[in-house]
């Protein structure tokens, strides 16, 4: 397998294809990177090198103990940034992968960045608060803590439901996805999953979404009963200085697998249209 050890030793794995501009992939909660193998061969085969790999405690990384926070997560991208020395890089993320993308870039800044992409993406934040007053009660989240530790199994299975928005009137959401995700849910390991409800739900992102200077595209299903997109998806666009939004009557939190060809197309579009500046300026 191709792995990086990062400082603290923990090992992540990656996959990483193609030739061209690089983009790398950061994977919703509870999955991994293979979540992204229909945007990787498409893009791949469209001119582009694409990197996606395993958060920590998940799929094929290490289950680390401890580094499972927004700060760990963004760091780890880091590492792999630098280990594999990628420049005019576009960071693309899923969920809690937005996060964490957004979470590197207030870390680290854009100097290897050309632009990001946040997917149905968890910023500015989650949470209801006195700050966040239309945000989700915390009780919602110490539910999912709760579900974890008394039936993860079974819990993934409801969870795929709303995710894929298979619940919905008219939805076409095969039982092999729906199956694929408890597959991959079930690698992830459990202290892992459970400290990252606390980073997707409680980090507060405003200020990293402020030092965005990078072509940024942000999409999101109108009907996303995960990361409802006007706690999410909408903020963001007007935090973001330049953003541009693409959002999607009635497509779920899992777009990126029920309506891939969709986002597919509009990632390649977008990609092409920052690289194609850039050569341009």
């Amino acid at each position: 397998m191709s792995t990086i050890t990062v400082k603290d030793g923990t090992r992540i794995y990656y996959k990483d294809w193609g030739k061209g501009p690089a983009i790398t992939f950061s994977h919703g909660w509870p999955l991994n990177s293979d979540a992204w193998d229909s945007q990787l061969l498409f893009l791949a085969e469209n001119g582009f090198r694409v990197i996606a790999y395993d958060r920590r405690g998940h799929g094929r990384s290490s289950q680390a103990w401890f580094g499972n926070d927004m700060n760990g997560y963004a760091d780890d991208l880091a590492a792999l940034i630098e280990a594999l020395d990628l420049n005019d890089v576009t960071l693309v993320g899923h969920s809690t992968g937005g996060g964490e993308v957004t979470r590197y870039i207030g870390r680290h800044g854009t100097s290897r960045v050309a632009a990001a992409v946040l997917i149905g993406a968890v910023p500015p934040i989650l949470v209801k608060s006195a700050a966040n007053p239309e945000g989700i009660p915390i009780e919602v989240f110490d539910g999912l803590r709760g579900s974890l530790v008394n039936d993860r199994s079974q819990f993934w299975k409801d969870f795929a439901i709303m995710f894929y928005g298979a619940n919905r009137p008219g939805a076409k959401v095969s039982l092999g996805m729906v199956e694929q995700f408890w597959l991959w849910s079930m690698q992830a390991g459990l202290k892992n999953v459970y400290d990252s409800i606390r980073a997707f739900s409680e980090t507060d992102f405003h200020e990293d979404l402020k030092k965005f200077d990078v072509p940024t595209l942000i999409m999101h299903g109108e009907d996303d009963q995960i990361v409802p997109i006007d706690l999410s998806g909408k903020k963001s666009l007007k935090l973001i200085k330049g953003a541009k939004g693409r959002f999607y009557p009635g497509l779920p939190h899992g777009l990126t697998a029920t309506h891939a060809d969709q986002v597919n197309r509009d990632l390649l579009e977008f990609i092409r249209s920052v690289h194609q500046d850039r050569k341009a300026a």
